[in-house]
C-alpha cells in the first residue's frame, strides 16, 4: 500500500509540473512553445527508437531526428507547406539509409523510421492551431484565436487522461482492451469522456464556440486522445516493454506522457480549420462526396 501510495504521488506531482509546463508555453506562445515541441520530439523519438530496438528493428534514429526538427521549425514558423518536402526527402533518405548502411530486415527499418517521422508531424498541429484564426485582444494582449482553441484542447485532454484514471480505478470492472492495455476499464473511458465533454462545454461558452461545436470538437478529442494512448500500448505491448522510459516519475517517459496529444491535436486542428473558422458543414461534405462520385462514375 505504502509503495502504491508513493508511486500515486509520484504520479500526481509529475503531472502537475508537466501540465503547468505545457501550459505555460501554450499560453507565451513563440520560442517558448518551439522550445517544448522540440525537447519532447526528440526525446520522444529516442524513446520511439529505442522501443523498437526490443523488436529488432532498427530505425534510424539520425534520419528520424534531422526530418522531425525540420517539420516542427517549418510549423512553428509559419512555412508549413513546406513539410509535405520534408517528408519526401525524409522518406527517400530512409531507403537511402537503409540501402547503403542498413542490416536486416530492411523493410522494416525502413518502415519503422518513416513511422517515425509521425512522432513530430502530429504535434506540429499545436505549432499550426496557436497560430490559427483572427487577432485578438484581451487585457492588452493581442494574440492569434488558435490559442483559446489550443486552451480547450489541453483541458479536454487533462480531464480526460484524469477521468480515465481516477474512475478507471475506483469503478472499473470491465477491461477496454485486455490484450493491449489490461488496465484501462470502460467505465474509465466513459468518465473520461464525460468530464472532457464537460469541461469542453464550459470553455466553449466562455471562449465563444457554439454549443454544438463546443460539443463535437470536445467529443473528437477525447476519443481521439484515448485512442491514441492505446496506440502506443498497442506499439509498447509488441515490443515487450512496460513504458517508453523513465524519464518521468509516475508517468514512464515523454511519450507516454503525450500520447494522448499525437490523434487528437491533429483531428482537432482539421475541424477546427474547416468547421468552426471556415464554416464547412456535414450537408456540404456529403454534396461534395456526390460530386466526386459522380465524376468517377461518369
Amino acid at each position: 500500500m505504502a509503495v502504491l501510495d508513493t508511486l500515486a504521488k509520484n504520479r500526481l506531482v509529475t503531472g502537475f509540473l508537466m501540465g503547468a509546463l505545457v501550459f505555460s508555453c501554450i499560453l507565451l506562445g513563440g520560442k517558448f512553445l518551439l522550445a517544448l515541441l522540440l525537447v519532447f520530439i526528440i526525446l520522444a523519438s529516442k524513446e520511439y527508437a529505442d522501443i523498437l530496438r526490443n523488436k529488432g528493428f532498427l530505425p534510424f534514429f539520425k534520419v528520424i531526428l534531422i526530418v522531425s526538427v525540420t517539420m516542427v521549425l517549418l510549423s512553428a514558423s509559419g512555412y508549413d507547406n513546406l513539410i509535405p518536402l520534408a517528408l519526401v526527402v525524409g522518406t527517400i533518405g530512409s531507403f537511402l539509409a537503409v540501402l547503403f548502411r542498413g542490416r536486416q530486415p530492411y523493410i522494416a527499418n525502413v518502415a519503422t523510421t518513416i513511422l517515425g517521422f509521425l512522432i513530430a508531424w502530429m504535434p506540429c498541429h499545436v505549432c499550426l492551431i496557436r497560430n490559427m484564426g483572427a487577432e485578438v485582444s484581451l487585457l492588452g494582449f493581442t494574440f492569434k484565436q488558435g490559442l483559446y482553441f489550443l486552451v480547450f484542447i489541453f483541458f479536454v485532454i487533462l480531464l480526460t487522461d484524469i477521468g480515465a484514471y481516477y474512475f478507471g480505478v475506483r469503478y472499473g470492472k470491465h477491461k477496454l482492451s485486455p490484450v493491449i492495455s489490461p488496465k484501462k476499464s470502460v467505465e474509465g473511458a466513459v468518465a473520461g469522456g464525460l468530464c472532457a465533454i464537460i469541461v469542453g462545454l464550459i470553455i466553449g461558452k466562455l471562449i465563444g464556440i457554439s454549443l454544438y461545436h463546443s460539443f463535437v470538437l470536445a467529443l473528437i478529442t477525447t476519443v481521439m486522445a484515448q485512442l491514441g494512448d492505446l496506440s502506443e500500448s498497442l506499439i509498447k505491448r509488441d515490443a515487450g516493454v512496460k513504458d517508453s522510459g523513465n524519464s518521468l516519475p509516475g508517468h514512464g517517459g515523454f511519450l507516454d506522457r503525450a500520447d494522448s496529444y499525437l490523434f487528437s491535436v491533429p483531428v482537432a486542428y482539421f475541424y477546427i480549420k474547416y468547421f468552426i473558422l471556415t464554416g464547412l458543414s456535414f450537408p456540404m461534405i456529403m454534396e461534395l462526396v456526390k460530386k466526386v462520385i459522380n465524376v468517377i462514375c461518369s
